[in-house]
């Protein structure tokens, strides 16, 4: 019996590109991890800057930690006039102290910027990648042993085309 394959725009892989994946995310503590992915960001899209950047997603962060628990976070805000969704994805290998719920470090960074004309697609984003964290216990060790962008991509797909 076949399994029918999840919709493509449901699918977080599908939305990794190799240039927005740090696979050894240095940082230690929550400020300095957002602005490293920051960096990356920026580079990736000049039209927005760090400062605006940082802003929004530290004023998110002070509405409650986006550490999940179980060593994710899933850092996201909007901005204005973007016409794609980023991802991005971190790996720390050491942990990020992130004011996580279960106060334990995080090692995986899924970072989301979507477009603030359109908020569903931020909300489906979001649900896309909690339903990836929970169903996947094992995803989070086999990351952090991960050495580059296109294995973390790889590991993603793999878990997202699993039936079930």
């Amino acid at each position: 019996m076949k399994h029918p394959q999840p919709e493509r725009s449901r699918m977080i892989h599908g939305l990794l590109d190799e240039a927005l994946i740090i696979p050894d995310l240095r940082a230690s503590d929550r400020e300095s991890a957002l602005r490293e992915m920051i960096r990356l960001l920026c580079v990736r899209d000049r039209r927005y800057s760090g400062k605006e950047l940082s802003e929004k997603l530290l004023q998110r962060e002070r509405l409650g930690s986006t550490a999940v628990g179980d060593g994710y976070a899933i850092p996201h805000c909007k901005v204005k006039g973007l016409d794609d969704p980023m991802v991005l994805l971190a790996v720390s290998r050491n942990g990020v102290a992130f004011e996580a719920i279960d106060e334990k470090p995080v090692h995986v960074f899924f970072l989301v910027v979507t477009s603030a004309e359109n908020p569903g697609v931020n909300l489906q984003i979001l649900a896309a990648v909690a339903h990836l964290i929970r169903r996947s216990r094992p995803l989070l060790r086999k990351m952090r042993k991960a050495l580059s962008a296109g294995e973390l991509i790889a590991m993603v797909r793999e878990e997202e085309e699993k039936p079930g």
